[in-house]
């Protein structure tokens, strides 16, 4: 029966298609698509026709279909010769315990395990295996493992790597049967027999006698077992694959209506942004729920701080602006400069030595030492040789009369 099978499918639909190795060894020459380009002259490691992977833990392969198909049986050819190797001298060691599975996702656990090796050993493998696993899937996988703290057989390797040179697998697409696929199933919303043609599954979307009945409200793909997201219209979930047809309720976007409103955004299909004064919003009515931006205040954010304070929930104290009003609620800065006696962005900061008035930009009179920040006038006393409320009076003069080139200062 199982040659009688193999003659009968001869569509290998995973010629050509996408394909996936995890931790790749890098370059055209052993990329995971050489395992589907119907090339399998040379099984050997620098053949240039095997997906070739670096040695880890685990080893992961799939094809993806690309639709649902009906699947008969699948062919693995193991690479034959690498690494100074022989397939039976030392490479069938890294296939022992290897799965096969078939699956709607990338994920080999939502699918149906066709194969699991617990029985061979490094001289009893074949180096071209086939399985049967009449289902119906889109990613056909190959996965292997060696796990730390697990005891494997003995002559397992220590490691697994993928050394696939070709997976063949055979059936038809979903919808077809019989020899090339040529036949149409006369149920259309079935997976049918591949021999036969009658129905043994039902096409995402659909249920019941012969597949005849779209999934009921909320639900929809295979076996009507997938909830529908957050449609605006559950009536409108399509079937098939979960599309919300009139789009998103408040808080939610996408094709399936899962993901939820990204920062910033909010509403039905996320499309309303936020107020500006916001730190954020709520993604279901817009609502400043998480607090305002620095600046503003109020149920709705909607108020500037108040003057003199700015900052995050208005927190902090403007300093000392020449106009109050022109203290920015967002940073503090002062938009018309400083009054007199302060400088600086905030405005906090007190005039320098020999500074002052608004902005600090007034030089104090030479005769002063230092002087008052604030009007300029002589607080701290006056340099040496003046005197005077203003240090306006000079405490000497200068004598005419000079002896040997040196003028000589006499008192008042």
């Amino acid at each position: 029966m199982t040659l009688y099978c193999v003659f009968i499918f001869t569509v290998n639909v995973a010629l050509n298609k996408p394909a996936y190795l995890q931790y790749p060894r890098g370059g055209d020459k052993w990329d995971a698509s050489n395992a589907v380009d119907g090339r399998k002259s040379d099984l050997s490691r620098d053949g240039g026709q095997c997906a070739v992977s670096n040695d880890k833990q685990t080893a992961t392969w799939w094809v993806d279909l690309a639709t649902i198909h009906s699947i008969h049986h699948i062919t693995i050819y193991f690479m034959t010769y690498g690494f100074g190797l022989d397939f039976y001298t030392g490479l069938s060691n890294y296939f022992l315990g290897f799965s096969v599975y078939v699956s709607n996702t990338t994920d080999r656990l939502q699918g149906t395990l066709c194969y699991k090796d617990d029985n061979f050993t490094a001289l009893t493998i074949p180096s071209v295996f086939t399985t049967v696993c009449p289902v119906h899937g889109q990613y056909v996988i190959y996965y292997n493992e060696r796990l730390p703290g697990v005891i494997y057989p003995r002559g397992y390797s220590t490691t697994v790597d993928i050394n696939l040179c070709e997976v063949e697998v055979y059936g038809c697409p979903g919808g077809f049967y019989g020899a090339n696929c040529s036949n149409a199933c006369p149920d259309t919303n079935c997976y049918c027999h591949l021999e036969t043609g009658t129905c043994q599954g039902c096409k995402p979307g659909y249920q019941g006698y012969l597949c005849k009945s779209a999934c009921g409200r909320g639900y929809y793909g295979v076996e009507c077992q997938q909830e529908c997201g957050h449609c605006h219209d559950l009536t409108k979930c399509f079937h098939t694959n979960g599309s919300c047809l009139t789009g998103c309720e408040a808080g939610y976007h996408g094709e399936t209506c899962r993901a939820s409103c990204q920062y910033g955004l909010f509403g039905p299909d996320c499309l309303h942004e936020c107020n500006d004064t916001c730190d954020g919003c709520n993604r279901f009515n817009g609502s400043c729920d998480s607090g305002c931006n620095p600046g503003w205040q109020g149920y709705e954010c909607q108020d500037a701080c108040d003057t003199g304070s700015f900052g995050d929930n208005c927190s902090d104290t403007c300093g000392y602006c020449r106009d109050m009003d022109q203290c920015s609620n967002i940073n503090g800065t002062c938009l018309t400069g400083c009054d007199a006696g302060f400088h600086g962005v905030l405005c906090k900061t007190p005039c320098p030595y020999g500074f002052f008035g608004p902005d600090c930009v007034d030089i104090c009179k030479d005769a002063c030492d230092g002087c008052n920040r604030f009007n300029g006038s002589c607080d701290s006393g006056c340099n040496t040789g003046w005197h005077g409320y203003e240090c306006q009076i000079g405490k000497f003069v200068i004598c005419q009369k000079c002896i040997q080139y040196e003028c000589i200062q006499c008192p008042l």
